[in-house]
C-alpha cells in the first residue's frame, strides 16, 4: 500500500491527473482502472470517500491510499528475441535495447517485442504498469537504442518512477544531428504535446507539458555535430522534438525531419548512459554502453570526410 498526503501545492488536482503525475508512464485506462476498482482510497477529515470519480478534486491534507494487487495473469508469449542483459538482481534489470525493437506490446501487437524478450529472459516482472508493460518503468522509442532499467517487483517500480519524476535518475544520450546548434551547449525548455495535426507526432506547444533537455556538443563536423543531451523530463519523442525544435534535426529521423544520407533504419540517437539508486540497498548505480557499430562506423567516416 502507498500513502501520499496531498498538500496545498496539489490541492484542487484532479485525482487522475495527480496519478498520472506521480505515475507518468501507467495508461489513462490503468489510471482509471485503478480509481474504479477501489484501490485507490481518498481519505478526508478522517473518512473514506465514496463512489470516487477519476475527476475528484484533491483537497489539503487529503490521504491517498494505493493498493497495486498482484498482476493477473499475462496473456503474452515469452520469445527468445536478442537483447544484452547489462546488469540484473532480484529487484532490476539494465537492458541494451536494439534499434528497431518495439518496447511493450499493443492490443494490435502482441509478439516481436521487448516485453516478449523480457518475459523470455527474466523470472518475474513488476505487474503495476499493466499487462502488457510488465517491468516497462520508462521507453525508448522503436529506433532509438540503448540503457533501460526494468522492474523485477512493484516495490522497485514505485520506487524508480519515482526517481525518475524527482529527476535523481540520470539519462544520457548520444546523438548526430544535422548542422551545429546556435550554442554549442545549454538548456531547452518547452511545453510538448500530441501534434494536433498527426496524432502519431509530437510538438512544441503553449499549452503541453513542460519539456527539459540539457544538452552539450562533443564534437562538430562540416555538416553534422555529435551532441550529448541528458532527460530533465520523460516527454514523448523529447529529444527528437527538441531538436526539430531548434531547426537541427537528428539525422535518419524522418518523423522529424532528419536527413538519411547514411540510409539508416531509424535515428541516430542512444541511451548511452543511465545512473539512479537502487531501490532496495540505495548504492549509486552506473552504466554507461558503447555507442552501437552503425553509429560508430557513421562517425569513423565523419572524422575522415566531414571534418571542419
Amino acid at each position: 500500500m502507498i500513502t501520499y498526503l496531498i498538500t496545498n501545492d496539489n490541492s484542487n488536482t484532479r485525482l487522475d491527473v495527480f496519478l498520472n503525475e506521480k505515475y507518468p508512464d501507467f495508461s489513462r485506462s490503468h489510471i482509471q482502472n485503478l480509481i474504479r476498482n477501489e484501490d485507490v482510497i481518498i481519505e478526508r477529515n478522517n473518512k473514506k470517500l465514496e463512489k470516487l470519480k477519476t475527476g475528484e478534486k484533491l483537497k489539503n491534507n487529503d490521504k491517498i491510499f494505493i493498493n497495486f494487487k498482484e498482476p493477473k495473469k499475462i496473456d503474452l508469449s515469452p520469445e527468445n528475441i536478442e537483447i544484452e542483459i547489462v546488469y540484473e538482481d532480484d529487484d532490476l534489470a539494465v537492458i541494451n535495447k536494439p534499434q528497431g525493437l518495439v518496447v511493450h506490446p499493443s492490443q494490435s501487437t502482441k509478439s516481436g517485442t521487448l516485453v516478449n524478450a523480457l518475459l523470455y529472459k527474466l523470472n518475474n516482472l513488476s505487474g503495476i504498469n499493466g499487462n502488457l508493460r510488465p517491468g516497462i518503468v520508462h521507453r525508448l522509442d522503436k529506433n532509438t537504442s540503448g540503457l533501460m532499467i526494468v522492474a523485477k517487483n512493484d516495490f522497485a517500480h514505485v520506487n524508480l518512477a519515482k526517481q525518475i519524476e524527482n529527476k535523481t535518475c540520470h539519462r544520457i544520450y548520444e546523438a548526430i544531428i544535422d548542422g551545429r546548434f546556435k550554442e554549442p551547449e545549454g538548456e531547452i525548455i518547452t511545453k510538448i504535446e500530441r501534434d494536433k495535426k498527426d496524432r502519431k507526432k509530437m510538438a512544441v506547444s503553449d499549452s503541453g507539458k513542460i519539456a527539459i533537455t540539457k544538452y552539450r556538443t562533443l564534437e562538430f563536423f562540416r555538416d553534422y555535430s555529435l551532441v550529448e543531451f541528458e532527460l530533465k523530463t520523460g516527454r514523448t519523442h523529447q529529444i527528437r522534438v527538441h531538436c526539430k525544435h531548434l531547426h537541427h534535426s537528428i539525422i535518419g529521423d524522418d518523423v522529424y525531419g532528419g536527413s538519411n544520407k547514411f540510409k539508416l533504419k531509424g535515428q541516430c540517437l542512444c541511451a548511452k548512459k543511465i545512473v539512479f539508486e537502487h531501490p532496495k540497498t540505495k548504492e549509486k548505480m552506473e552504466f554507461e554502453i558503447p555507442l552501437p557499430l552503425f553509429f560508430e562506423n557513421i562517425l569513423s567516416f565523419l572524422r575522415k570526410n566531414n571534418a571542419v
